[in-house]
């Protein structure tokens, strides 16, 4: 069975080395960053490095988070990137409705048989509003996911918590279209390790499967709050067990109901934790 990725590395495009080394540091996907993270002047620099530096298969899945579908960068990136042999799928930032997706999955090269794999990133208001008709919005696209700066300043959101009925409508839109759980935006500050951990543990009680990092020292704090407890796997053991040899509904010798639903989450967390 395929590992589901639980972390998801940020790395400037315009910083060749820096993708280089990201390659390396144990992240499960690694996205090469032709947005946020590079200057407007640097744009077509990032553009130009980035199809060199992904002109070949690469050692692990690389996506590239293209600009802003309504910026004059967007077209070029699609173009330039889509078909590269080291670019496994594209992140479209700040979508809001489903006719973005199908517009690009009709023009880039292999998307209309979804060999180009889209992920929408929900960024407004009006993206999470949207969010499951988004999801659902064409084949090639396989994941939805929140990016949480712009949504908190479009919200204008002072707190966390502020934005948790948001996180989980686009854990239900995903869902919902039968998308893989999505991962949680990204923590800011890379000091804050314990406030990364206890955020991360939240996220996993609405839903979130793993989440995006903008430095390295962030992914073993990430992959480390979204695999299974040592508790969590023998319950999942006992509970697997005991739907071998029964069937239908059944009580564990603790008290605890099994039924079909939780023996299929059971099935889940056994196959997370083998993930070597």
């Amino acid at each position: 069975m395929k590992k589901p990725p639980l972390t998801w590395l940020y790395v400037p495009g315009d910083r060749p080395q820096t993708v280089t080394k990201a390659l390396a540091c144990g992240a499960d996907v690694v996205i090469v960053d032709l947005e946020d993270a590079v200057a407007p002047d640097r744009k077509e620099y990032a553009r130009a490095a980035t199809a060199e530096r992904l002109s070949e298969p690469q050692p692990v899945p690389v996506h590239v988070r293209v600009n802003s579908l309504d910026t004059p960068y967007a077209a070029a990136d699609l173009r330039t990137v889509a078909a590269l042999p080291g670019v496994c799928g594209l992140r479209l930032p700040k979508v809001t409705a489903p006719h973005q997706i199908t517009r690009v999955a009709e023009s880039v090269p292999g998307s209309d048989r979804g060999a180009t794999p889209l992920h929408a990133l929900l960024e407004t208001a009006l993206g999470v509003e949207n969010a499951y008709a988004i999801a659902r919005a064409h084949p090639s696209l396989r994941g939805i996911a929140l990016g949480e700066a712009d949504l908190r300043a479009d919200l204008g959101v002072r707190h966390d918590a502020g934005l948790d009925w948001s996180r989980s409508r686009v854990v239900v839109a995903a869902r919902a279209a039968g998308l893989a759980p999505p991962p949680q935006s990204v923590h800011p500050d890379i000091r804050d390790l314990d406030g990364l951990a206890t955020s991360c543990a939240h996220g996993r009680t609405l839903g979130f499967l793993g989440r995006a990092a903008i430095h390295p020292r962030q992914l073993p704090i990430i992959e480390q709050a979204y695999l299974p407890t040592q508790q969590e796997l023998e319950d999942a053991e006992t509970i697997v067990k005991a739907a071998i040899t029964e069937r239908g509904a059944q009580a564990l010798p603790d008290g605890r109901f099994v039924d079909a639903a939780v023996v299929a989450a059971a099935h889940r967390t056994l196959a997370l934790a083998a993930r070597d």
